[in-house]
């Protein structure tokens, strides 16, 4: 992902929530990552999604935080408020409380906007909140490289 934006001249950014700076720190572990990366905004509680990110309050209420209405919002307000082409974001219920029968444990939803192309995908992850913070993580960087230009 970190040369496929290098090669396109693109920046990134994350806006995170469960995972709680997990995607972040997997950019920042490879060397050089500073070329693209510019940073990111840990949003674990409504009150930094609404005030860091720019989600809107009613769309928090309508949907709920774990929401791909959300988590588009996440990445849309990352990109814009951080400056760069691309943002990845992720919210969701790593556990091991906090689940209802509607969104149980596992239930994250993960989005990326590439430049104003927006994508997301809502997941059901197995595991301990590691493992699914883990996944969550995965998960986004897939679908981020698959959202991206080829050329």
């Amino acid at each position: 992902v970190l040369d496929r934006l290098r090669t396109l001249r693109m920046t990134i950014a994350v806006a995170e929530s469960c995972t709680g700076g997990m995607l972040g720190a997997r950019f920042t572990a490879v060397p050089g990552a500073s070329d693209v990366f510019r940073g990111g905004v840990i949003a674990y509680s409504d009150d930094v999604k609404r005030e860091a990110l720019g989600v809107p309050a009613a769309i928090l209420a309508a949907h709920g935080a774990v929401s791909e209405q959300v988590v588009l919002e996440m990445a849309t307000g990352g990109r814009a408020r951080l400056g760069v082409d691309v943002c990845a974001s992720i919210t969701g219920i790593a556990g091991p409380g906090g689940g209802t029968p509607q969104k149980p444990v596992g239930t994250v939803c993960i989005a990326v906007d590439v430049r104003g192309t927006q994508r997301s995908a809502k997941v059901a992850l197995i595991g301990n909140r590691d493992e699914i913070r883990r996944r969550s993580t995965q998960a986004v960087l897939n679908l981020l490289r698959r959202e991206l230009p080829t050329t």
